[in-house]
Formats: structure tokens, sequence, C-alpha cells
């Protein structure tokens, strides 16, 4: 039977008032935090790491790369399994496998099982990020579609948050082993609550997909000159922005003597980051996506030497302002790939996620290997560099954009089409 008949048979999309739409979106909601807070839960913890388990900081900063590394190279894959075995499956799967790997962690005997078991919940992480957004769009009416995403995204940035806050806290009192024992039972209780609570999928309908298939779409996407330039944007901001918060607490300890739980405090920036990705989606409306994500990539660069300065107050307004302008081009990006690819836009999307992710893992690895050896003012002179090839990057974007407009290749017969998290998530920041 035809898809589009398939669909027209299914029930409508449930409302805002019906049982199932509060299940349905504070299972995303816990979701969102669960994963997000495992995701980089070893973040703030990197200081104690190296102190703990008597290693540099370039091998401390492997428990955040190997994870959003594997769950680069995962995405796509999810994206893909999701469509043959149904999204809630992979959610629930994917949050409560990740979750209950993670109340291991905090035994590792050494950086090595520790560096390796966050791999493998990269791994796992990814049906979350990959499939989340995908699910509210398919059993969400679209006219109650907007609050639930809202909330689901509220989610992530909170999840995101408390990751890096729950062990800087417990660091305060306890050792780094406690520390991450205490985000990962919090991660696993909201896992649990997702399994409880997510109502079964009435919309979805399978689909039969070949590796091949979707090897040729993402091949086309790079071929694409304006999409391959964002998905590289995508790569080195991602990973400039996690090296910045990544060794800021070595700066902070090292530099002006805070403790662990003042250090911690510094990842609330991250709230304006919220802020500014909705401002964001406004000023794109009034000034077009090439002049936001260029101010957005500009601000980046202007703002790190801020935070080579000696003092407390000059790192904080620094890592503010680049986090303020990181959130921007991110915002501007994800929603202009959804614009440009008009065909396979979920391969788009899950090819701009992977080089997001992928970004973090390299770029943060490397600026570790390079704070190790040059120390802080070293380290910030190899990131205002790469966030200046970036800004070369989105000025060639801008400049092969005829206008504000979707510029893609017309859509074949019979060409299949799929939501993904990043086709939502760009009609909300376009």
């Amino acid at each position: 039977m035809d898809e589009s008949l398939e669909r027209a048979e299914l029930p409508d999309g449930l409302r805002r008032g019906e049982p199932g739409y509060a299940r349905a979106v504070v299972a995303l909601l816990a979701a969102g935090l669960a994963s997000f807070n495992a995701l980089y839960c070893t973040q703030a913890l990197m200081p104690a790491l190296t102190h703990g388990l008597g290693v540099d900081p370039a091998q401390a900063s492997l428990t955040v790369s190997a994870t959003t590394g594997v769950l680069a190279l995962a995405i796509l894959p999810a994206s893909v399994f999701s469509e043959r075995y149904g999204r809630g499956r992979v959610i629930a799967v994917s949050a409560l496998s990740a979750s209950v790997l993670g109340l291991l962690l905090p035994w590792a005997p050494d950086l090595t099982w520790l560096v390796a078991g966050r791999a493998v919940q990269g791994l796992l992480l990814a049906g979350v990020p990959a499939t989340a957004m995908a699910w509210l769009s398919e059993e969400i009416h679209g006219d109650h579609l907007a609050p639930a995403m809202g909330q689901y995204v509220a989610g992530t940035t909170i999840g995101g948050l408390l990751g890096r806050l729950i062990p800087s806290g417990v660091l305060e009192f306890a050792s780094w082993r406690w520390a991450l024992a205490a985000t990962t039972v919090f991660a696993a209780l909201c896992a649990a609550a997702t399994i409880l609570v997510m109502p079964a999928q009435r919309r979805f309908v399978p689909k039969q997909l070949s590796a091949g298939q979707e090897w040729r779409a993402v091949r086309q996407h790079w071929r694409h000159q304006q999409l391959a330039g964002l998905f590289l944007v995508a790569f080195v901001l991602m990973g400039v922005f996690v090296s910045v918060y990544d060794f800021l607490g070595y700066r902070l300890v090292s530099s002006f003597g805070l403790r662990e739980a003042q250090v911690g405090s510094i990842f609330l920036l991250y709230l304006f980051g919220t802020a500014a990705s909705a401002v964001a989606g406004r000023l794109t409306v009034r000034h077009g996506r090439p002049r936001v994500l260029l101010v957005g990539a500009a601000v980046c660069v202007l703002s790190l030497p801020l935070i080579a300065v000696p003092s407390l107050w000059a790192v904080v307004v620094g890592t503010a302002l680049f986090t303020t302008g990181f959130f921007t081009a991110h915002a501007v990006a994800s929603g202009w790939v959804g614009a440009l690819a008009v065909r396979d836009r979920a391969e788009a999307s899950g090819t701009y996620l992977a080089c997001y992710y992928l970004g973090s893992s390299v770029v943060g690895y490397l600026s570790g290997v390079v704070f190790h050896r040059g120390g802080w003012s070293m380290l910030v002179l190899w990131l205002t560099a790469l966030s200046a090839v970036a800004v070369g990057m989105s000025v060639a974007v801008a400049r092969g954009a005829r206008s504000d407009t979707p510029s893609a290749p017309p859509t074949p017969p019979a060409t299949c089409q799929r939501s993904s998290e990043e086709d939502v998530l760009s009609s909300r920041t376009r």
C-alpha cells in the first residue's frame, strides 16, 4: 500500500487535553533530561579526573570526546533503524540502556575503562537525538506540536546543564566517582520515567530502506556547496564550543582558586545560549540567514580573546558572549540545512548532527593536546584561529546564497521524504 494512503488511514495526532498528549510530552521531556545529562556528565569532572586518575587534560577530555564521537557516527544508522522498527522503541531502548551502563561507569578502575564505557554509552545514546523530534512530529497533532517540541528542547538544555551542575556540586564533599554516580542515577530515573510514561506509537508506518540509498543521499548533500559549508561550520564551531567548556575549569581552579561547585556554576552561562537560539529565529526573519550566521560566528571570534585576560569578570563575560555567538550560529545553520535540503531532509539533518558531534570529539581532543603542551593562552589562540576559519566558511556559504530562500535541486518523483529531529528544529529557528 502507498505510504500516503497508509497515513491517511491512521488516527489523528494527539491534541492538548487528551491523556496521551500529556504522557507524550512528559516522556520526551524525561528522555531529553536523561540523554543529554549522560552525554556531557564528565565535562565538569575533568579537573577532578586529572587529579584522581593521574592523567593530563587531553586524556581526561577523552571521556567527553569518545562519547560524542561514537554518537556522531551512530546518529544516521539510528535514524534509519527507527524507520524500520519504530521511533518509540528506539528512544526507550536508547535512553534506558545508556543510563544503565552509566550506573557502572563510576566504578571504572582506570581511565581506559572509563573512556571505553563512555564510548559505548555514546553508541547507546544516539537513538534519542536521532529520533525524538521525529517521534513528536508524527504522534502530536500539528496544531499542538510547537509547545510539545519546546518541552523536549527544554529537556535537552536542562539535561545538559544538570549533567554539569550535579557532579560539580557533589565534588564539594565527595570524590569524582560519587559525583558521577549521582548524576547517572538522576539520568537513570529520567530514563525509567520515559519508559513508564511514553504512550504507544499510533501513527508509525515502517519503511524499507537500504544502505546504498542512504549513502547516495548523504553524498549528494556533500556535493551541495552551501550544505557542505554548513556541515563544516557545525564541525568547527561545536569543536571550539566544547573545547572552551572542557578546559575552562582548569583555568578557573588554577588561576582564580575557585572551588569545584563554583567552577560548575560557569555552566549556567548555557542559558545565554538558550536565549540566543530564540532571538536568532526572530533576527533571521528580519535580516536573513547569511547576516545572522555571520554575526554569530564573528561574535565567537571577537569574544574569545576576553577569556585570556587575567580577570575573572573578563573570563565570565567573554564566555557568555562566546556562548551567545555559538548558539546564534548553530540555530541559523541547523535551520538553513532544513531549508536547503528540500529532498532527503532526514539525511541532511543527520549529516549536520554527525558533523556537529564529530567536531565536539575531534576538536575537543586536539584542544586538550594544545592546552596540555602550550597552556591557556595557546589554547585561546588555537580556538580563535579555528573560529576565524568558521567565519570564512560562513562567508562562503553566505556568498553562495542567491537569496534567503531554499535553493536545492527540485525533488524528483517517488522520493521518500522522512522527518527528523533537525527538520522540526529547523522550522523553529528559521
